[in-house]
């Protein structure tokens, strides 16, 4: 079963549980996934590796609303952001914590042969391959810049 498919089926299941903010939650992102499938180019097809991005890229905003509702001093905006977040997570695969992305970044730098600030690109471009939906690239690219330095 796909991501699509899985995420149209767990819709049902928010409707039968009454479960609100899933709900809501689920039915953003089957409507962002329907605008990349019929998007120019895209030949009515989504792969799961896309959706995970799609899936990575509204958690990623959800989090930056949330921080920017609490500094407004609006916590229940929040709590929701928050709470929608939490089921875009559900979807995504298990986070690498500081360690284990830092390890497998020391491993890419020894295989590509990097020295230097020189070699970030060639570093950065493989490691955000092997890390995609893993770890956030902001977190990778700060490894990178320290263990390059």
């Amino acid at each position: 079963m796909t991501l699509f498919e899985q995420i149209s089926e767990d819709i049902k299941s928010a409707m039968k549980a009454r479960d609100k903010v899933r709900l809501d939650t689920l039915r953003n992102i089957k409507k962002v996934f329907l605008e990349a499938k019929t998007s120019p180019g895209a030949n009515d097809t989504l792969t799961d590796a896309d959706a995970l991005k799609i899936i990575t890229k509204l958690a990623k905003q959800g989090k930056e609303t949330a921080a920017t509702y609490v500094q407004a001093g609006r916590q229940d905006l929040a709590d929701d952001e928050t709470a929608q977040v939490e089921v875009l997570e559900s979807y995504l695969p298990k986070q690498l914590s500081q360690e284990e992305i830092e390890a497998e970044v020391k491993s890419i730098i020894a295989a590509v042969g990097a020295t230097s600030m020189k070699d970030m690109g060639k570093v950065m471009g493989t490691a955000s391959k092997q890390l995609a939906g893993k770890a956030d690239g902001r977190v990778i690219s700060d490894i990178v810049k320290k263990l390059l330095a």
